[in-house]
């Protein structure tokens, strides 16, 4: 759990109390030395009558004692009051008397009260920049201390039990986690551990759950900052805050750094001179850090782990061998890793018999571990809005449904014509799919509308998880993502915009099967074009590498692919016409097609016979 700080507050209220204590604390002890009040007109007959023993005279007042006591009080108190005008009352024999001030109020909201609210005005400002900049009960002078949470051994509560889908990247921590329980085993024939353990892999993946877990095994201190609480206003701090972080973990050796989002902090410097000046904070921040890099002893029991989805943008310096000098890369899991993550995220709810978390991982390729929790969270939302007990296997289906396509729109009404349209082309996609040899077989189809623009949508169930395509496969995918195009045209004999998305996709993969893959015969396995800074899945830029010769018999093969492929699919709906027309009727008064009613009409497809291949 994160350390705390005793702080305190200034409240402005305190002063005001103060003040109206002092107020009466001041006329308790007026009252308390029985003094007397006496007009001024009563003070000069007492004068005049020989009847004042002394006095004090003060600018404003005249105070003394009487002779004999007067009402019981011998001391008295009376307001100097002008002596022309005195003189003037005397005449007419006028009782008359000055005013008493209290000059502690004018005092107070003249001076005390401004003063208090500046000084109050001051530490509020002065604590809520602290608490920016360096953190909770430091004040101003905390803006350079680290804000990096810490967590003692039994705190993290993660263990690598808690971790699933990333064998490789827990075997290579897992050896981290021996140098932290015993670092003089390691040096005993003189090797050591590496200082920085840099975590790669897609956002989702557990990297900063790999950490903890590291810091749980070992039971060890766990130093948690992001690279953006490093970089601040006022230059000077990140680099303060860096070297802060590295004392605290010195202090509890053996312990775990572990710095998230590390690009926000490593961000490679400009290399053109002007770019970026030599005081910039962000440039101080790293060279700081790559001054502690260098200065820790490994044999100190200190690791420092970094996470990060952009290495490609980090230092060199950062990336060379004393620094960050092991990488491990977090990945995507495979089918049989997302399982063993659906294992984990199912412990705390309540599944149904009938559930195969198997099948669930084969319906997510691509999915992360984060992907997945959120999946599991989803199918038990939707078992508890039908107030079910369990969680089947329809809701996890239903989850997958929202987390992929969207929200369903019921409310949202389309006229018969277009209903009629998107439920031809839906069934298009599912007919070319079925008629195809190597093609994921469809598992849903419906024409309610979900997310934003999908009228309708055609879920394929794939088999496996797949690394490689050949050249068939792809022209296969793009008949399928046209299927829907080309059922307009059999049937309605025009197009609508409904296929826009389809378009984009197989123009992009008949591109890339001309441009990087080498797959048209005229003009060769060249590639002609790259990403030379993609990462990760990640697209930066692309170069092109051919002349404008070249760049129109691109243009041409590709449109001769994509046409190919359109032409494939339309033989397969026209082969199937019937069928087709038949299916969509069902569909329209159903709006969906799943489990044994749309295996039963997909296995009266026809498949694609010698007529439709001569057609390509």
């Amino acid at each position: 759990m994160p350390l705390d700080k005793k702080t305190t507050s200034f409240n402005l209220g305190y002063v005001l109390l103060a003040a109206l204590g002092v107020m009466l604390l001041q006329n308790w002890w007026s009252q308390s030395q029985a003094v007397q009040t006496l007009p001024y007109s009563e003070f000069q007959k007492l004068v005049r009558e020989d009847k004042i023993a002394r006095v004090v005279v003060s600018q404003d007042d005249v105070q003394g004692e009487l002779k004999e006591p007067l009402n019981g009080k011998k001391r008295f108190v009376t307001t100097r009051v002008d002596p022309e005008i005195a003189k003037e009352l005397d005449q007419h024999g006028v009782v008359y008397a000055g005013r008493f001030q209290n000059e502690l109020v004018p005092l107070i909201l003249s001076w005390v009260l401004p003063i208090a609210l500046f000084f109050g005005i001051w530490v509020f400002l002065g604590r809520r920049m602290a608490k920016q900049l360096g953190g909770p009960g430091g004040g101003l002078m905390a803006i350079g201390k680290s804000k990096a949470k810490v967590y003692v051994e039994t705190d993290t509560k993660v263990t690598f039990e808690d971790v699933a889908g990333v064998d490789e990247a827990k075997a290579e921590l897992k050896e981290v986690v021996e140098f932290l329980k015993d670092p003089k085993r390691y040096g005993r024939l003189g090797a050591r551990m590496p200082k920085g353990v840099l975590l790669v892999g897609p956002p989702g993946t557990g990297k900063t759950l790999l950490a903890k877990a590291v810091a749980g095994e070992a039971g060890v201190p766990f130093f948690s900052i992001s690279g953006s609480e490093f970089v601040e206003m006022f230059v000077g701090v990140g680099a303060a805050r860096v070297r802060d972080l590295f004392e605290q973990a010195r202090l509890k050796a053996p312990a775990i750094i572990f710095i998230d989002e590390l690009d926000a902090l490593g961000r490679a410097r400009a290399s053109m001179p002007g770019m970026m000046g030599g005081h910039d904070e962000k440039e101080q921040t790293l060279n700081q850090l790559l001054v502690e890099l260098d200065g820790f002893d490994p044999q100190a029991g200190i690791v420092l782990i970094a996470a990060t989805n952009r290495p490609e943008i980090l230092d060199p310096a950062l990336l060379r061998a004393g620094r960050f000098d092991r990488q491990v890369l977090v990945d995507r899991p495979d089918r049989a890793g997302r399982t063993q993550i659906l294992v984990v995220h199912t412990r705390k709810v309540t599944l149904a018999p009938g559930v195969k978390l198997d099948e669930v991982a084969a319906l997510t390729p691509g999915f992360t571990g984060a992907d997945l929790a959120n999946l599991v969270n989803e199918a038990a939302l939707v078992a508890t809005r039908r107030n079910a007990e369990q969680i089947t296997m329809e809701d996890f289906n239903m989850a997958i449904e929202r987390i992929v396509a969207g929200l369903e729109k019921k409310n949202r009404l389309l006229n018969p014509r277009e209903r009629e349209i998107v439920a031809h082309h839906e069934l298009g996609h599912a007919f070319v799919a079925q008629a195809l040899p190597g093609t994921d077989p469809v598992h849903k189809i419906s024409i309610i509308p979900r997310g934003i623009g999908a009228l309708g949508y055609t879920i394929q169930r794939p088999t496996e998880d797949r690394y490689l395509m050949t050249r068939e496969e792809l022209e296969a995918k793009m008949a399928v993502l046209l299927g829907g195009r080309a059922a307009e045209a059999v049937v309605f004999g025009h197009y609508s915009t409904g296929a826009a998305d389809d378009l984009a996709k197989v123009t992009d993969i008949a591109r890339n099967m001309i441009t990087r893959y080498g797959m048209d015969g005229s003009l060769g396995p060249v590639t002609y074009e790259s990403e030379p800074e993609g990462f990760l899945g990640q697209v930066t830029g692309v170069r092109r590498l051919y002349s404008e010769e070249t760049a129109r018999e691109i243009d041409v093969a590709v449109r001769e692919t994509v046409d190919a492929a359109f032409q494939r699919a339309r033989a397969i709906l026209l082969d199937n016409r019937p069928l087709l027309e038949e299916s969509a009727k069902e569909l329209l008064r159903r709006e969906t097609l799943a489990g044994e009613d749309l295996a039963a009409t997909l296995g009266r497809v026809r498949a694609a016979g010698t007529r439709v291949a001569a057609t390509v």
